[in-house]
């Protein structure tokens, strides 16, 4: 039976190269690319490229394409708003896919009480517009965030932002009054704890961070993520986040939950802060909300949403709304496809592929992950945990070659992760962990 992947060419091909080629001379350097392969079309999880082969796509534009690439019903709204006007400034001329959306999201965040909206461009906007509307809520000036944080590479959400390399090494400095607490990470956690263990040994690191370093009467606002992304899919254990919830409130901190990589649908939940029964007070949303099309949000509750004086946040393009029509055909397409559901049986399948693969490869220290956000971390010894980074590179390139589009992740950048549109079939899942243990095979011999 012939699988979904197509080679008509050596990879990269021919055309491919010669884009290539302009590349260089005409794309700044820092735009490296994680496959050197010109996309020419794609649907579902299946991308083509310019020369005519065809891959299976595990990174999903790093978490962007949750509901299939050229979604028939995401590519109608699309069409069909942008016949109406492509755009106009919400603040000169409001228009309904705005506020239809601002209403749906609403209605499913895990907030109690009246809850209110706003859009912006990026994922990285979201989280500084954020801690704006937290800092204006609450007069203070201090923030927190966490080891093996990535928030975005803004100014504001470099900060916050956690890993040195790429991203910030000569850049500072950065902006002041940002605090950071170690994120519960049980595979690489103090030795000989279980995962509660550590999760209560991070909770009291932070607990001591407001007893020496900084007061919370000072601090408006913690910054988390529900699971790290670009951390490598670290999963706090379940002990954390609601400690950290009840801490907020004691003292009056916002509690920021970005929620950027691991919403709409991500970990087999639409927001991955309902697997730990944590309601944020506000919560930046990106990637998949609109199918590819330009959208963040922040979601939170009414009154500190409305703390932020007039035009203190905004933009020309925020909310744009074509983007607003294609997310709320996302929404529709979650509730019409049971999406939830599938992100679950995507992910059950990818477990139990990679675990098998961990059976087989001493060099796989760990399988981990929540709903369809899976990774396994490479080691080059189990017991001494040292990363197999370079190895990684080279596993993901092994993949290319065979046809699947894979990403990294993780602080020594040792992690495979699986980003793959939730409408992956389970053929495309069976092919594409065949490729990655051909792969891993051809790296570890």
């Amino acid at each position: 039976m012939a699988g979904s992947i197509v080679r008509r060419t050596e990879i990269p091909g021919p055309r491919s190269r010669q884009l290539m080629a302009l590349k260089q001379q005409y794309v700044a350097n820092a735009k490296s690319v994680l496959a050197p392969v010109f996309i020419e079309r794609a649907e579902g999880a299946l991308i083509t490229d310019v020369d005519g082969n065809t891959y299976i796509d595990l990174a999903g534009g790093f978490g962007v394409m949750n509901v299939g690439y050229s979604q028939p019903a995401v590519v109608e709204a699309i069409c069909r708003q942008v016949r109406l006007y492509t755009h106009t400034d919400f603040t000169v001329v409001p228009y309904e896919p705005y506020v239809r959306l601002a209403e749906r999201l609403a209605e499913i965040a895990p907030i109690s009480g009246p809850v209110k909206a706003a859009f912006f461009n990026s994922g990285a906007e979201a989280v500084e517009n954020a801690v704006k509307i937290a800092k204006h809520y609450t007069g203070r000036r201090a923030v927190i965030a966490f080891e093996g944080a990535f928030h975005g590479r803004t100014w504001m959400a470099l900060t916050l932002t956690h890993k040195a390399k790429p991203y910030k090494v000569g850049l500072g400095p950065f902006v002041p009054e940002v605090y950071r607490a170690p994120y519960p990470y049980p595979y690489r956690g103090p030795e000989g704890m279980t995962p509660e263990e550590v999760g209560l040994w991070a909770y009291r690191q932070l607990e001591r961070l407001l007893e020496v370093t900084v007061a919370p009467e000072d601090v408006a606002a913690i910054v988390i993520e529900p699971v790290q992304g670009e951390g490598g899919f670290v999963v706090p254990p379940a002990n954390f986040l609601p400690r950290v919830r009840e801490l907020c409130t004691r003292h009056g901190i916002v509690l920021i939950l970005d929620e950027v990589q691991t919403g709409f649908g991500r970990t087999a939940r639409m927001f991955a802060c309902e697997h730990f029964g944590v309601e944020p007070d506000l919560m930046t949303v990106a990637k998949s909300i609109a199918a590819g099309m330009v959208l963040s949000g922040v979601i939170g509750r009414a009154e500190i949403m409305d703390a932020a004086r007039d035009t203190a946040i905004g933009g020309t393009y925020v909310g744009n709304p074509v983007a607003c029509a294609a997310a709320l055909a996302v929404l529709d397409v979650f509730r019409e496809q049971n999406l939830l559901a599938r992100a679950d049986e995507v992910g059950r399948r990818f477990r139990r592929r990679f675990e098998a693969m961990q059976r087989r490869f001493v060099q796989v220290g760990e399988v981990r992950g929540l709903g369809a956000m899976v990774a396994m971390e490479l080691v080059k010894d189990r017991a001494t945990k040292e990363p197999a980074t370079e190895e990684v590179g080279q596993v993901i390139q092994e993949a290319l070659q065979r046809g699947v589009i894979t990403a990294r992740a993780g602080l020594y950048g040792n992690v495979i992760r699986v980003l793959a549109p939730l409408v992956i079939t389970p053929e495309q899942i069976d092919e594409a962990c065949d490729v990655l243990e051909e792969a891993l095979a051809a790296v570890f011999r």
